[in-house]
């Protein structure tokens, strides 16, 4: 028994492993439609699995927390500060690229005629209904007219909106409640349990995810957006490891030891490009590291939407480097509306399929870019996705346990007692 511990790979060795194949044989099936839809179609699998049981743990943790947490005056700061803290974090996140993109220059190293397009046509939809949808449009979409049709849909903030207010009518029942809150951590603990298993294919629908876009891409449509790519890795490895990290110590949160716990998380969400398939385990994780079941079942899911870092980075650099590239000098001022107008599109896109191309869809026009320069990096949105959705779970993390803290949440013995546990491979 003991060798057999000894030789068995981690789950994010494996996830790595499968990586690799993946990339060997997205450039032996290079192109080859065949093999690529085989590929396409045992990553979607993947990421169904994922999403089955992502709505099922968040309505049950989310409305047991809520249940425990029984004040609703409590509930509004929670609330209040989470939706802060997140606005604070994207917004230092757009500044950032900003200055990076105006620092290093990329688009001045391209010579635009020489870029591929690629077609756009499944954001644009997206962006025209999202421009005239507005903020009431957004609002009024949190509050759900048939529950079950916002989870058949897969809508994030209705069913947040729905378990909260089912939370505290649960709390309102004293002992009676007690029944639903019973009822709803087997649940929990069920679907815990099928997320373990459907770990266990992760390795497989990751090497075939990116298969697909190795195989679609290939490595010689990266070469002349190269430096792009480079230097918005950069920016999101800066803002990971140094800006996370100072906003952790700000807060008395060991950050290396909390992206030690979440590793396996970061590997698998920059491998699929799917926040969802990080989802789960993060819920989990959270809560085995300290974090009260309320804490992290309200800040996590609404983070998903609100907190996306790793978004904001790439959108700010996306729009300069495309406005460089176009030779379109920005002034200080307009670069500011540029910032405003990314913090407010980028809240109001949220839940909108492709999110972070829809937004600069409805942004770029803003600074003089022509829709058509987009075409030029939708080759390589898929690619840059990978790095923006593992900095958005970093950002979550660090956002559950910030919170957790300050609302005198956090169970420091227990984190103790994870981490060595954690450490012993337990």
């Amino acid at each position: 028994m003991q060798k057999q511990k000894f030789f068995r790979l981690s789950l994010g060795w494996q996830i790595i492993i499968g990586l690799v194949l993946g990339i060997i044989l997205g450039q032996i099936f290079y192109h080859n439609k065949a093999a690529i839809t085989v590929m396409q179609n045992i990553g979607t699998m993947f990421i169904s699995l994922i999403q089955m049981i992502v709505l099922p743990i968040v309505i049950s943790c989310l409305t047991v927390g809520i249940a425990n947490m029984g004040d609703i005056r409590k509930l509004g700061r929670i609330g209040l500060k989470t939706l802060i803290y997140f606005e604070v974090m994207t917004t230092l996140a757009i500044i950032i690229g900003i200055l990076v993109a105006n620092v290093t220059h990329p688009g001045t190293y391209i010579n635009i005629n020489d870029l591929k397009g690629s077609s756009i046509s499944q954001y644009t939809a997206s962006a025209s209904s999202a421009k005239h949808s507005g903020v009431w449009s957004v609002l009024m979409g949190i509050i759900p007219t048939n529950i079950f049709a916002a989870m058949g849909k897969g809508d994030m903030l209705p069913v947040i909106f729905f378990s909260v207010l089912f939370g505290l009518g649960t709390a309102s029942l004293g002992k009676q409640g007690k029944i639903i809150t019973d009822l709803l951590n087997a649940v929990a603990n069920v679907m815990f349990k099928v997320t373990n298993w459907v770990m266990r294919t992760a390795p497989i629908g990751v090497c075939a995810l990116i298969g697909v876009t190795v195989g679609e891409m290939g490595f010689e449509s990266l070469k002349p957006l190269a430096l792009f790519i480079l230097i918005a890795y950069a920016t999101m490895a800066f803002f990971v490891f140094v800006v996370m990290y100072i906003v952790g110590r700000i807060f008395h949160v060991n950050f290396f030891e909390l992206f030690r716990i979440i590793e396996n998380e970061f590997v698998l969400a920059f491998t699929t490009a799917s926040s969802e398939a990080a989802l789960p385990k993060m819920m989990e994780k959270m809560q085995d590291y300290g974090a009260s079941k309320g804490i992290v079942s309200f800040v996590i899911p609404t983070g998903y939407t609100f907190n996306l870092d790793g978004s904001a980075i790439y959108q700010s650099l996306a729009a300069l480097f495309l406005a460089q590239a176009y030779h379109i000098d920005l002034s200080i001022g307009q670069q500011i509306t540029l910032i405003v107008v990314l913090m407010l599109t980028s809240k109001g896109m949220a839940g909108v399929p492709g999110a972070s191309f829809v937004v600069l869809l409805a942004t770029v026009s803003t600074i003089g870019v022509p829709m058509q320069g987009l075409t030029f990096i939708a080759g390589i949105d898929r690619l840059v996705d990978m790095g923006r959705t593992a900095v958005n779970v970093v950002g979550n993390s660090l956002a559950t346990i910030i919170i957790a803290k300050s609302e005198n949440e956090f169970d420091d013995d227990q984190r103790k007692k994870y981490v060595a546990s954690y450490k012993r491979g337990d």
